[in-house]
This record gives structure tokens, sequence and C-alpha cells, in this order.
């Protein structure tokens, strides 16, 4: 595809700015003035053609099947986005007075309400912008609680399995990271639980399911585990879609939660944002949530500042409040029901995958999984040399967006897949037999997977070159 430079005609305009009034030369310093800038002579047929055809070259979920692991890409409801869009609440301002802003208040204390039933906790802030902040947020309440007590624990432990923003978020605020391996199984083991676990540790991180896609048959154990040193338990949320209406951390023995709301609940995520990441708390932790958070008195909502032992605001405002409305109308529109079927269908259609790949490539973990299962392509990678990021790049060709790759580090070679609740059994099939045929051109071909993508508007890249000598600027001169 040609660039706006090259599509260039000399004289071809269209707009005509106004005349110049300024004297640039005189009233701008040279500094600042571009030598022999080049700007290119295009109509306003020519432009709104580039970028239309620009636009046709992005992927999402909205143009086709996007399968990343431990992301939970799927569809957002349109409907979401016209209530999000509602005059009366896009023309509302965060510094109102709160008698003319009820209706926002409402939807905030309500959606609070409907993520603490969830999730089986007592109370939501809805402040954090994202799942790492919602992390941090977690973190520093845990930090606040234990100095309140006079404790100066020093340690969190993480699986080995875990998010890398686990281990990240721990060490940003300060915090010692005590990593423990996963048994042969999937899980936490508990016997290394039991040894990394004293009266120094301040934390338990740990999703359920997992990173692998395994839901932990020893929860409640490893929560008493914990609970049992004083320590207390953290839930990253971010796997979440597979478990609504099913389990809840809070009767797991959790004390503390967040939750992706531009995962679980239906808000277009990805490309820097939006994003909104809640944090519920047991009762024993609600004074250390961020202030405010919304109350309500009688029919009347409020913004409640009566929080003793708050971290204070994590952000302006109060939330992305765009966010919170479109998972406001998702769980309405489902309701509990609703909301416990895209539980199944997304355990289902993880299954499904799982068995009809499982017999052309190496599958680590071959047990029941959740909403998302982990591949290896070790076996490709020492029989050719094709390594999943071939896989992935060919993939391309297929006209499916690749899944996540090399995560969990665990896993030699891997391949994580998350299906989604939202995609159809026409869909999975296709997918699976895109899979099938990479696998046999990994055998017969692998020539071929190894050069690719073919297909693709940009073909194969240099892996490291954007990374190491970044071009941020873009030549404008003939």
């Amino acid at each position: 595809m040609k660039t706006l430079k090259e599509k260039s005609t000399p004289g071809r305009t269209g707009v005509m700015p106004p005349q110049q009034t300024v004297d640039t030369q005189e009233n701008i310093p040279q500094r600042f003035l571009r030598k022999n800038m080049f700007l290119p002579e295009l109509s306003e047929t020519d432009v709104v053609r580039h970028y239309t055809a620009l636009s046709r070259l992005n992927y999402g979920v909205d143009t086709g099947f996007y399968p990343l692991g431990s992301c939970t890409m799927k569809y957002n409801p349109k409907i979401n986005e016209d209530i999000a869009r509602m005059e009366g609440f896009t023309s509302s301002h965060p510094l109102s007075p709160q008698d003319n802003c009820q209706g926002s208040l409402e939807v905030m204390y309500e959606l609070q309400e409907m993520l603490a039933e969830i999730t089986g906790m007592d109370a939501f802030t809805l402040q954090p912008s994202a799942g790492a902040h919602g992390e941090l947020t977690g973190i520093m309440i845990v930090k606040a609680y234990y100095k309140d007590r006079g404790e100066e624990r020093k340690k969190i432990i993480v699986p080995d399995s875990s998010h890398g923003t686990n281990p990240a978020t721990a060490g940003y605020c300060g915090y010692e990271v005590a990593v423990i391996k996963s048994d042969e199984e999937g899980d936490v083991d508990l016997g290394e639980l039991k040894a990394a676990m004293s009266e120094d540790v301040a934390c338990l991180m740990l999703t359920n399911p997992n990173t692998l896609g395994l839901f932990d048959k020893n929860i409640c154990e490893i929560t008493k585990i914990v609970h049992g040193k004083g320590g207390l338990v953290y839930y990253d949320g971010a796997n979440m879609n597979a478990i609504v209406g099913k389990a809840r951390p809070g009767d797991m023995g959790y004390d503390i939660v967040h939750i992706n709301l531009h995962k679980t609940f239906s808000t277009p995520h990805g490309g820097g944002g939006p994003g909104s990441g809640p944090v519920g708390v047991k009762k024993h932790l609600r004074d250390y949530l961020p202030s405010p958070i919304v109350s309500k008195n009688g029919e009347k909502y409020s913004l409640d500042y009566n929080l003793p032992h708050s971290i204070g605001q994590v952000r302006a405002f109060y939330g992305s409040f765009g966010v919170i409305l479109r998972a406001y109308a998702y769980i309405l529109a489902l309701g509990a029901q609703g909301l416990e079927d895209v539980s199944e269908q997304a355990v289902l259609n993880a299954n499904y995958l799982k068995e009809k790949l499982k017999e052309f490539f190496d599958l680590p973990f071959d047990r029941v999984c959740m909403h998302e299962f982990v591949l290896s392509g070790r076996r490709q990678a020492h029989m050719n040399g094709v390594h999943t990021l071939n896989i992935a790049k060919r993939l391309l060709d297929y006209g499916v967006h690749a899944p996540t790759i090399y995560f969990p580090m665990i896993v030699e070679e891997a391949i994580m897949i998350e299906p989604t609740e939202t995609e159809s059994k026409t869909t999975l099939d296709e997918f699976i037999e895109a899979m099938k045929k990479i696998a046999t051109e990994c055998n017969e071909t692998p020539d071929i997977v190894k050069s690719a993508p073919h297909n693709t508007p940009v073909k194969k890249l240099d892996d490291t070159l954007a990374a190491r000598k970044p071009s941020l600027t873009w030549n404008m001169t003939r």
C-alpha cells in the first residue's frame, strides 16, 4: 500500500486554507521551523480513501477470531456502546454537585453491589484504571493494613505460573517476591507453599483458574495455609470469565480481588485502553479502600469519604466511567442466569478446542481446563526447528489472529488459547482446521512456516530491530 507521500500529485488540493495573516519568518523562532518541509498534495477523496483502506488493515474481535489466552478478547454488544454515549451520561461533569448526577452515582453504586455479589466480597472501589492498576491498589491496601497492625511483613508469594504483573506489583510496593513452583498437575505445590509461608509473608497473589487455565482443586487448603500465618490472599481477576455465576473468590477464602471489567464484563480493550480494574475487599479491609466510594442513604446516592484508613485516591475522580457503564449494561442484560451461561460456554469452547488439538501439539496438562488451555509447540521445535513464533505467524496467513505465545513461561514453546463464549462452533472448527494444517506443514514443508506470514500486507519482520533501533520520526522532505 502506497504512503500519502507516494500518492501526492503536484497541484492537487482538498482544502483551501485561509490566507496567511502572520509573517511566520518574523514571528516564529527559526529553531521551530522545519527546513524543506514537504506536505503531500492530495484531494479530500484521496485522503478519505487512504485512511479507510488503512482501517481495513486493522484486525480486531469485530473482524475475526481473536484467541488470546489470558486476555478474554470477546465480542462486545454494541448496545453497550449506545448506552455509554447517552447524553445524560456524556454531558455529566465529575465536579457536578452530587444532587445533579444522581443517575451516574446510582449506576456506580449498583455496579459496586453487583460486583460484590458476584465475587463474594463486601465492598468495592471502581477507581483503578486497569487490572495492573487494581493489583497496585490491592497491594497498597495490604501494606497499609499491616502498617496499622504494627507488622513489618516483607514478602509476597506468587506461583511460577502467575501473570508477570503480580511479581512486578509486589516488587514495586517494596516487597520481596517468593516464587513457588506448580506441581505435576499444574496446581500450587502445597509442600512448597507450606515451606515458604511464614509470619514474614504479607500476601499470596493467586488467580483461580490459574494461567494454565486450570482450577486449583486445593484452593480452600491454600487460603487456609496463608491465613494460618496471618497472611492475606489476593485474587488476580484476569480469569474471572471462567467462573462468574459458578464460583466466588470470597467463598474460596480470598481477602482482596480485582476484576478486569474490560475482559470479563464486555468492554473493548487493547491499544492502550480503555480499561477498568475495580477492587473488592472483605469487610476487615473496607476502610482501606481508595476514597470515595458510593453509598446510598434512603433514595439518595452520595460519595462516601468516611474511610478512616483509606490509602487515598489512586486516580483522578472516580474511575473509567464509560467502561463502568458498559459493564453495568452487560450485567443487567444477561442477568444471573446469563452470566452463568457465559462461563459454561467459555469452558465448553475451550475444552472442545483442547480435545481436538491435543493430537497435533503437545498438551502438558491433560485434564479438564476452564476457559483457556496451554498447548506446547516443543514437538515441532525439536523435530524440524519450527518454533511457536513461526506457528503464530503462519496463523495470520489463514486469517486468524495468533493466540498468546511463550506464556506462561513454565511451559516450553507455550501456545495459550482462549476461545471465549462468543465464538460459534463453526469458527472454532475453522481454527482447528488451520492449526491442523499448520501442524502438517511443520512436518512436510517447515520452511513455509518458518518464513510466514506470506499473505499479510507486512511480511516477516526482524524480531528485535524495532526494539533496538526504533524510528520515531518521519522524514517529510522530498
